[in-house]
């Protein structure tokens, strides 16, 4: 059961639900690409030994890239799965609801009336693959950013339509 339907308000509505851009695994698919072509590399070095050598230098130096790479690469597709499984970012008819996190839990909550200004900040990566990073102010509080948010402009609407 996702948490904002634990904490809705009787007669509250939802607008918009948000989530996290698919772009949030790029660095885990960066490393795991560089493990693959150093895997290639790697077995094309051992295909053809030096000197009747089954296993050169070079080709175990390729072999420690792989085992490197790898391993950091799905250590960062665990964490950014995990990040965008347990990211809820929701805007009700009343308040905007933010929850991350499964063990450690972090949650922000702000009613409408109190939103000051939204902002919508994007790269040019992300206006090509339409995501980036709002900028929620309220009254008397700093900026709340909420990074990598697919299709900001949709959800800066649903939080300033009145």
């Amino acid at each position: 059961m996702a948490y904002y339907t634990k904490v809705l308000l009787p007669g509250e509505s939802v607008r918009i639900i948000g989530r996290l851009h698919w772009a949030i695994y790029i660095r885990a698919w960066f490393c795991l690409i560089i493990a693959a072509l150093a895997t290639i590399d790697f077995l094309y070095l051992r295909s053809r030994p030096a000197d009747g050598a089954s296993d050169t230098p070079v080709s175990l130096i390729a072999l420690g890239i792989t085992a490197f790479f790898l391993f950091f690469g799905l250590f960062f597709l665990l964490v950014a799965w995990n990040r965008r499984k347990t990211t809820e970012i929701v805007v009700t008819d009343r308040r905007i609801i933010f929850k991350e996190g499964f063990i450690r839990r972090r949650t922000m909550e702000m009613n409408m009336s109190k939103v000051e200004t939204v902002d919508v900040v994007q790269s040019i990566p992300g206006r090509l693959l339409n995501y980036g990073t709002i900028l929620i102010r309220g009254v008397g509080s700093s900026y709340e950013p909420l990074r990598l948010v697919s299709d900001p402009l949709a959800f800066r609407t649903a939080i300033i339509a009145q």
